[in-house]
């Protein structure tokens, strides 16, 4: 581990020691309207080796079962069947922007009962709806699921999550988004990281590319394209042409630390003020080793058993006081520490000390 986390802070200090470099456009912002759109199915699997569901507490599956028989012309009213190799699934998908009908698209196949795996299953033709309850793709397929299970009369083992599985171009658009990209006459670029700074960098970019006023920054997060002044034959041409400037973005100083792996992820502005720093561990053993205590033989008792505890109190040499210059970088700072063999996690704790006294000069985000 602390290998890891010696090999993270090299990075962190030869990224600190650099000034980023420029990014496109089209990697800092996103395009007014141009985006995807979530759907989502309820269908059945068919074709499992005895994992699917137990209709016995899974009674949806069944119902869809009837459904679908009943629209193929199978009466099964009144019928009792009870397959083990179906199971009831949600089918969620992702409509890009722009997709026209018969384009396909992937889509994710995620079991709702107590079906075991969906291996080797094949989704039987489910709808798919977006937010308006409109149908706009079709799903059909076999599943790919990404994990395996084993089982014997005495034990079973289970790798992955083979309950969810995935069919790459397993929809069919059927019904396309109505959006007029070549009517707009003007467009909003809205910044995924809002800053005022890289907005106004975006806004000189695209100005100075064209020549021309035809970029306005209205705040942190957003940019107005005004589209008949970039004398452009498409409202496309002007986008394709945009999103390929490069700015030089503006970060905000921020630390990002995970309690659960003991992962610390800095900006390279990220300063320290003036601090002193103490730390220490305190170990705290207690063991419990009962004794069973029986009466002699052939005499009249019964066996009791004594409590014995040890406890013991352990305090290891930690960090002594020590004093961190003004103006000194995280990434000098946690260098020092890890110098020192101190733990991920005890860095946490000394970065949470500090962020408390005042002295660290960044966003201070705890996951």
């Amino acid at each position: 581990m602390k290998k890891f986390v010696a090999a993270i802070l090299l990075i962190c200090a030869m990224v600190d020691s650099a000034s980023a470099g420029p990014v496109r456009i089209k990697d800092l912002v996103e395009f007014d309207g141009v985006r995807g759109n979530d759907l989502v199915g309820y269908g059945l699997v068919v074709g499992l080796n005895g994992t699917g569901d137990g209709l016995r507490n899974a009674p949806f599956t069944e119902e869809i079962m009837s459904n679908i028989l009943e629209r193929l012309g199978v009466n099964v009213a009144g019928e009792q069947f009870r397959p083990k190799n179906v199971a009831a699934v949600l089918v969620t998908a992702a409509l890009p922007p722009f997709a026209r009908g018969g384009g396909q698209i992937d889509v994710t196949v995620s079991a709702i009962g107590d079906a075991n795996s969906l291996l080797g299953g094949t989704l039987i033709m489910t709808p798919l709806n977006a937010a308006d309850g409109q149908i706009y793709a079709v799903a059909q397929g076999t599943i790919i699921a990404g994990g395996a299970v084993a089982e014997g009369d005495g034990a079973n083992v289970t790798q992955g999550v083979p309950t969810s599985g995935v069919i790459p171009s397993g929809a069919r658009v059927e019904r396309e988004i109505e959006f007029d990209l070549a009517s707009l006459t003007n467009l909003r670029l809205a910044l995924r990281d809002a800053d005022f700074t890289t907005a106004a960098r975006i806004e000189q970019a695209i100005n100075s590319d064209f020549g021309r006023p035809v970029a306005f920054m209205l705040d942190s997060g957003t940019v107005r394209l005004d589209i008949p002044q970039t004398r452009m034959a498409s409202v496309a041409h002007a986008l394709g042409r945009i999103e390929n400037i490069s700015v030089q973005p503006e970060r905000k100083a921020r630390v990002v630390v995970d309690q659960r792996s003991g992962t610390i992820v800095m900006g390279e502005d990220v300063r320290i003020s003036r601090v002193a720093v103490s730390q220490g561990n305190l170990t705290l053993r207690i063991q419990e080793a009962p004794v069973a205590v029986q009466p002699n033989p052939f005499a009249d008792g019964e066996t009791v058993v004594v409590p014995r505890t040890n406890a013991e109190i352990e305090e290891e040499p930690g960090i002594g006081l020590a004093e961190i210059p003004s103006g000194t970088s995280l990434s000098e700072v946690i260098a020092g520490l890890n110098a020192l063999g101190v733990s991920p996690r005890d860095m946490i704790d000394i970065l949470k000390s500090i962020k408390a006294a005042g002295a660290l000069h960044a966003e201070f985000i705890v996951r």
